[in-house]
């Protein structure tokens, strides 16, 4: 048996927002640092990861290989209302002994192991498979450092974050305030927080961590987290930066309406606007919200959801919603798309984001602020009207604002009552036509330009965490090759 080539495991969770990344990853590791790579994924998204996969810009199908392990019945394991995030844990837990079995039956076995935080348990097949270990984090080193730190916390310390409402402290980083913390960490008798606090003390366990992030965005979270003297004390394995991860866009592959109507505007004049593949509104902040772009008199691109009220983390729905005669959909102020027909644009339920967000028209994002979302608008150089909605995205509309000065945000969270109208039209014109947002542009533009010398084979900092890794599966692999030719 003649093996020539690092071979890398890939375990991810289902849904895009996960895959993607994985697959970015994954065509990265076999484009440019010469592994053979095989993508473990629940077959409810593994057709569309292929898909994905495929149709991107720079994909070798020969050295990328995406497998589809069936979704297991966890109907017996978890309660139907329990959080999204449990059912995923346990679906990706329950799914190991089949993964086992596929890594088993490989003709040439995996040199690296690498899962998403909802995959960790699997990290136990390093041991079995002779693998190098690594932990891959879809979300950026501030979400990392807080689920490293949280579980080594005193009780007193503890406490005076979740129960005195005091900020927490992190060693070299920015502390965290008691508002952007997740839900995860507040309260200890929830099985989310049961289930995923422990998790931090895995971590260290691994070969190292890889984070979707760059040294330009997080300065002194990586610092820390690579620093034996505060956050690193606590890692005790490398930190690798490897992002910005983002699906590359090709105009020339994309056909759809809304890029038509971008076409016909001037530049940086639209506002993009989308809270993700599951956030919502409610009924009354979807109403406050329409009104408030009218008012503005700027021009957007809006993709709208039916509201849903009590939740922001919803799930899919229908695009085939209820609309009155004047092609406004009947969740939305009576007459709206009439009004605002010159100017903006509805679209329902879906929109190709990336593409969207790299076209000379648009010049401003309202975000929920999840992780991917933010890097494509950053590597786009757009700036953002931040709006978190759930997990780790108030953390992330702070960094935007606080740090890197590319966003700005409403006086309260969304989630503490209904951002009015008035609000909703100063935040818009603020980031489209006031000096405040021209100053902010200037600065993702900056930041645009690290992104792209991040990824550089030419001393990139993500080429050379991935080149890391690289050299230390090589060692592996040749270890293996001297005790094959030993038997």
């Amino acid at each position: 048996m003649k093996i020539t080539k690092p071979h890398a495991a890939m375990f991810a969770s289902p849904g895009m927002g996960h895959v993607i990344p994985v697959i970015e990853l994954g065509k990265r590791l076999a484009g440019s640092h010469g592994f053979h790579v095989t993508i473990f994924v629940l077959e409810a998204d593994a057709a569309s990861a292929q898909s994905q996969f495929l149709n991107s810009p720079g994909c070798d199908a020969t050295l990328v290989n995406v497998i589809g392990l069936p979704p297991p019945d966890i109907s017996g394991l978890v309660d139907p209302s329990a959080f999204f995030g449990i059912k995923l844990l346990i679906m990706m837990r329950e799914t190991i002994p089949i993964l086992r079995s596929k890594i088993a039956e490989m003709q040439h076995k995996p040199t690296a192991l690498i899962v998403d935080l909802f995959g960790m348990d699997a990290l136990r097949l390093g041991d079995e498979f002779n693998m190098l270990t690594y932990i891959f984090i879809a979300s950026n080193a501030r979400f990392l450092a807080v689920a490293l730190y949280f579980p080594t916390l005193e009780k007193d310390v503890e406490e005076e974050h979740i129960i005195k409402k005091k900020p927490l402290v992190l060693p070299g980083c920015e502390p965290v305030r008691f508002e952007d913390t997740l839900e995860t960490f507040l309260d200890p008798t929830q099985q989310i927080y049961q289930e995923f606090v422990p998790f931090g003390l895995v971590f260290p366990t691994a070969d190292g961590i890889i984070v979707n992030t760059w040294d330009d965005v997080e300065p002194k979270t990586l610092k820390s987290l690579q620093d034996p003297k505060l956050l690193g004390r606590i890692t005790r394995v490398p930190v690798y930066p490897i992002g910005p991860l983002c699906r590359p866009v090709d105009p020339s592959k994309t056909n759809h309406p809304v890029l038509d109507w971008l076409n016909k505007q001037p530049d940086e004049s639209v506002l993009y606007i989308s809270f993700g593949s599951g956030g919502s509104l409610s009924a009354k902040q979807l109403a406050e919200l329409a009104w408030g772009l009218e008012l503005s008199g700027q021009r957007f691109v809006w993709v709208v959801r039916p509201p849903v009220d009590g939740s922001a983390c919803s799930a899919y729905f229908s695009v085939n919603s209820g609309e009155i005669r004047d092609g406004t959909p009947d969740y939305l102020p009576k007459g709206f798309v009439s009004r605002t027909r010159e100017r903006g644009l509805v679209v329902l339920s879906w929109a190709p984001q990336a593409e969207i967000l790299a076209h000379q028209a648009v010049g401003g994002f309202l975000t929920h602020c999840g992780w991917n979302s933010i890097l494509e608008s950053v590597v786009s150089g757009v700036p953002m009207i931040a709006w978190p909605l759930f997990a780790e995205q108030m953390m992330n509309a702070t960094l935007l604002k606080e740090e890197l000065g590319i966003a700005v945000r409403s006086e309260k969270l969304p989630s503490e009552g209904v951002i009015t109208r008035t609000e909703i039209e100063a935040l818009v014109r603020r980031i489209m036509v006031e000096e405040e947002g021209c100053e902010m542009r200037k600065k993702v533009k900056k930041l645009q330009d690290t992104a792209e010398k991040s990824l550089s084979c030419d001393g990139g900092t993500a080429y050379e965490s991935l080149s890391r890794i690289t050299e230390e599966s090589e060692h592996l692999l040749d270890r293996v090759r001297c005790m094959a030719r030993g038997a």
